[in-house]
């Protein structure tokens, strides 16, 4: 498409690595932030990927976050454990707490871990997806950094987007995966379509007076998302009590921060080290059952929503995951398309901190 670029993987990862490791990040660390970032933008979730690099950077320049965080357990049982982050990157506590909930499981069956004093992680699904190898059942919650989503009937932010991630392994079936703001929508879906300069759909969010509105900017600018289902008539009320659920398991069961804490705090640069809780679990499948017969089951679960009679007009039925599982098998033989603005604002990030960024064939 005119106005986009195409990338290889490997070379975003590459750039992302390099430019988390000239902000101190140890190049562990810098690996698995890199591999987050890029995994999003592979299965088309870019609004979640390098396009907040510039977010990044400015948190780790300018010390909201710790480059170098000490992560401990506060509290720990042999199925449960609770993480300080002290004040991290989000991908690199995540990654570290979801590979602590599998390790549990492996032993326990099930394991849970919720953390606090962390940071904007990324995709959720990136976590839950870690559950796959191990034949596990991946669960991840954040209640993100920053509020922006109104109660229904509200028309003050009060919380996160808080993302719900599920990713159940099938046989010959993709897996199952779940990846759903408790919003109507992302707040970075909006950032993206206001860096393409694109409106977007009405119901999305609120203007600064509190009215409906399809300018992203305007969007942007009131930080007003409305809660799944957009309105009370519509089913506001179901999106709303999810985004309170997340706040509760990550952010009150933590012991960290949730919505009306943040927004009852300054927006100071010291409070942004607790900006973000996050949940994670992971279930053994054979705990319950045979793997092979648990897949079987999937499959046929699967198969059959994919069959059933399609609406006027559709020819086919997608089940969550199944359209990201293709996006990523094309963009890995191709490429991944970025928006000139984006690459542009990579390049500007590269002739800052002087790291090689290859553009073109």
């Amino acid at each position: 498409m005119p106005g986009e670029i195409r990338l290889k993987a490997e070379v975003v990862r590459n750039f992302t690595a390099a430019l988390f490791e000239r902000l101190s990040l140890p190049a562990e660390d810098a690996e698995r932030a890199a591999q987050v970032l890029v995994r999003a933008d592979q299965r088309g979730v870019m609004s979640h990927g390098i396009k907040n690099l510039i977010m990044y950077t400015e948190g780790l320049t300018k010390g909201y976050m710790n480059p170098h965080p000490q992560i401990r357990a506060v509290a720990e049982l042999p199925v449960t454990a609770v993480l300080d982050g002290d004040g991290g990157l989000g991908m690199v506590v995540g990654t570290h707490a979801m590979e602590l909930a599998i390790a549990k499981a492996k032993t326990s069956g099930t394991g849970m871990v919720t953390v606090r004093r962390s940071h904007h992680f990324g995709m959720a699904s990136f976590y839950s997806l870690m559950a796959l190898p191990h034949d596990m059942i991946g669960i991840a919650l954040t209640n993100n950094a920053g509020i922006a989503v109104v109660p229904t009937f509200g028309a003050e932010a009060m919380f996160s987007t808080n993302p719900i991630s599920v990713v159940v392994p099938a046989g010959k079936e993709p897996p199952f995966e779940l990846d759903m703001s408790t919003a109507v929508v992302a707040f970075n879906k909006v950032e993206l379509a206001y860096i393409k300069g694109e409106s977007v759909p009405l119901g999305w969010g609120l203007d600064a007076s509190g009215e409906t509105t399809s300018d992203a900017g305007g969007i942007v600018s009131s930080k007003l998302l409305l809660p799944l289902g957009g309105t009370q008539i519509t089913g506001s009320h179901k999106g709303y009590g999810l985004g309170v659920v997340v706040d509760i398991l990550c952010g009150v069961l933590s012991g960290g921060i949730y919505g009306n804490l943040i927004a009852r705090q300054p927006s100071d640069d010291a409070y942004r080290d607790t900006s973000s809780t996050h949940f994670f679990a992971a279930i053994r499948i054979d705990a319950f059952r045979p793997v092979d017969e648990f897949k079987a089951s999937m499959d046929d679960m699967l198969r059959a929503l994919k069959d059933s009679k399609k609406a006027k007009g559709h020819d086919r039925i997608y089940v969550a995951g199944e359209i990201e599982h293709e996006i990523e098998a094309e963009r890995l033989a191709h490429g991944i398309p970025y928006p000139l603005p984006l690459v542009e604002r990579l390049q500007g990030l590269a002739r800052q901190f002087e790291i090689p960024l290859e553009i073109g064939d």
